[in-house]
């Protein structure tokens, strides 16, 4: 830490010089680094451009920078080429003209290009704060692949902002490994922070299902991590190791979400590569010592994201097609962000213990008017993380879960998370593509919304909490299981025959239904693949009469729990909201269970017996 009485320009004044006379050190034909985000060094960028008589085919080499890119401009063509790891949005224009290139690689394996000289650094311009008294110096919000640079550059000269923050980990480096210094305090750049929208809202809040306490997380870039922090409040525990982080971080801190108690590396310590944000935020994280900055190759890399138990992973994508190939960087020929960090991380969340991967983007882009869940990818459009790879898949409309599962019922699990405008298209598509069966039924979904608001959970008897949702069409594995594995008696309890068969065209009647008609409520618990249903309850309105048969079926080694009860005492709600005026059901002498949930249900139920079953009907006034 810098003393009072410490004068660093005094005690190094040999190294510093004026930005146009440090960069004389700059040969035409010499690679370039230039410092990350809103690390970037402005001072230093300006006056190399503007004192670059001397210099031609100079190559420009950064990750993303967040400030301005004069040497894409067309007048400096002869002087730079610039080639980014990342399309920031600064770049992104000059690239789809043709000026510059794009290096697709994995963040994690950027520094090994510098080291292995397949990537030369003759020259690194960077940001960092004032020495201290032992002559090091902080890379502040930005160490990623800056360190790297840095340590394989044949000359390094630095601004030096007293208004860079200080961070801690492996974010210094002393004096000696720089060759000029240029004092020139200038505001960090900012990121203004959007307030999300109710699309992104909803992502965040379908992504925080899947965020359990003491879990550790990663954030990618964009608006979704914003907000999913306002629906992690009421988590415990959380750990953060990121490649990068924003202002969200602030409030999950505070209110004592996070904490990194539970970390399996490097606990009680937030651990990025770099931050981008508001002032707000870079004061925040100024000598504080709960934040750590590592480069690169130790943040992203997979094994050392893997060691971190539920760690959990969140990416986005531009665009993903039937079969879960994840599109991220390009929109079709147009390159528009970059690889960075996405596989780095989606590996290491999957060989995490309890870890989980997740892609979340909305469902649609161009203000509603195209799904990115699309029956093929746009041509031109790379692949960033493979169909081997992806796990969870997030939008507004719910969580697909596709890692293991087949192609068909992957794209029965995207199609159900897709805007519900487009899944007709995409049920057509997959049947043209024989993804799909070609009898699988075709909602009007654009007219018949899952209706979320019946989601509710529940506690049976012996203390385990049952979740209770409408049933979808992604049901039909799970509820074709749940079938399979009753015993002959519940078949014969419920369906009055001995053995029964449950094929696909049968069990997707089930699956698939009118929800404005029709109501099927399922019990789920979590399973090793998704979610399992352990019980059913249906009803089938007659419109004539208003009047509704209704049918339960619970797994055997979940009855005796009380769960006929609740869910009898649940659809019957849902009936008297939606107009119902009265049940009935058949059900036969043996099962005691059911004639006792129905006796219990509070209502005067009417009982006839014809030598084989009885007819049970009740007024739901």
């Amino acid at each position: 830490m810098i003393t009072k009485n410490f004068d660093w320009k005094e005690q190094y004044k040999d190294k510093i010089e004026t930005a146009e006379k440090a960069l004389k050190l700059i040969r035409p034909g010499n690679s370039v680094f230039i410092g990350t985000g809103c690390a970037q060094p402005q001072h230093l960028v300006d006056e190399l451009v503007k004192h670059s008589a001397h210099l031609y085919d100079v190559h420009i080499v950064h990750l993303l920078t967040m400030g301005k890119a004069p040497y894409i401009e067309p007048q400096y063509r002869d002087k730079f080429k610039m080639n980014s790891f990342f399309v920031a949005e600064n770049v992104r224009e000059a690239l789809r003209i043709g000026i510059g290139d794009y290096t697709p690689i994995f963040l994690s394996e950027i520094p090994e290009e510098f080291e292995s000289g397949r990537i030369p650094i003759d020259a690194a311009i960077i940001s960092i704060t004032p020495p201290d008294a032992n002559g090091l110096c902080s890379l502040g919000v930005s160490v990623d692949i800056v360190k790297a640079a840095v340590s394989n550059a044949r000359y390094v000269i630095a601004q030096v902002n007293s208004n860079m923050p200080r961070t801690f980990g492996d974010s210094f480096i002393h004096i000696n490994k720089i060759d000029k210094l240029v004092p020139c305090d200038e505001a960090i750049i900012e990121i203004p922070i959007p307030e999300p929208d109710e699309i992104l809202r909803q992502i965040g809040q379908n992504v925080a299902r899947l965020v359990e306490d003491g879990s550790t997380i990663e954030c990618g870039i964009g608006n979704i991590p914003q907000a999913l922090a306002e629906f992690l409040t009421d988590k415990k525990d959380l750990g953060v190791h990121t490649e990068m982080f924003s202002d969200w971080i602030i409030d999950l801190i505070e209110c004592g979400v996070i904490n990194c108690s539970k970390k399996t590396l490097n606990r009680g310590k937030v651990v990025a590569s770099f931050c981008m944000g508001s002032k707000k935020l870079y004061d925040y994280i100024d000598n504080n010592p709960f934040f750590e900055f590592y480069s690169t190759e130790y943040v992203n890399d997979p094994h050392i994201i893997s060691q971190h138990e539920k760690m959990v992973g969140i990416n986005v994508g531009l665009e993903i097609d039937l079969t879960g190939q994840v599109c991220a960087d390009s929109l079709g020929y147009q390159f528009y962000s970059g690889i960075g960090g996405q596989i780095d991380f989606i590996r290491g969340c999957a060989r995490s213990r309890n870890g989980k991967a997740i892609i979340a983007m909305p469902s649609t882009a161009k203000n509603g008017e195209v799904s990115r869940i699309v029956p093929h990818l746009t041509e031109g459009a790379g692949v960033v993380t493979t169909r081997g790879d992806v796990h969870y898949v997030v939008t507004e409309y719910g969580i697909a879960y596709l890692h293991g599962k087949s192609i068909r019922e992957r794209v029965m699990d995207l199609i159900n998370i897709a805007h519900p405008k487009f899944r007709k298209k995409l049920i057509q598509a997959a049947k043209t593509q024989k993804y799909i069966y070609q009898d699988q039924i075709e909602l009007a979904w654009d007219q018949i919304g899952y209706p979320e608001e019946l989601e509710k959970y529940e506690t049976l008897r012996d203390g385990t909490q049952i979740f209770f949702r409408p049933i979808k069409p992604t049901d039909e594995t799970a509820l074709s299981e749940m079938l399979y594995s009753l015993s002959d008696e519940s078949i014969r309890t419920r369906y009055m025959t001995q053995t029964m068969r449950f094929p696909h065209k049968d069990v997707q009647q089930i699956a698939n239904i009118d929800y404005r008609t029709d109501v099927s409520i399922v019990g789920v618990v979590p399973g090793v693949s998704g979610e399992e249903v352990v019980a059913i309850a249906q009803y089938f309105l007659d419109p004539k009469i208003q009047a509704a048969e209704v049918a339960f079926i619970v797994q055997d080694e979940w009855q005796q729990k009380g769960m006929g009860t609740l869910l009898l005492d649940y659809i019957t709600k849902i009936a008297k909201q939606r107009g119902v005026k009265k049940f009935f059901a058949k059900v036969l002498p043996q099962n005691k269970a059911m004639l006792a949930v129905f006796h219990n249900s509070g209502y005067k139920v009417n009982t006839e017996f014809d030598g084989d079953a009885y007819s049970i009907n009740y007024d739901l006034a």
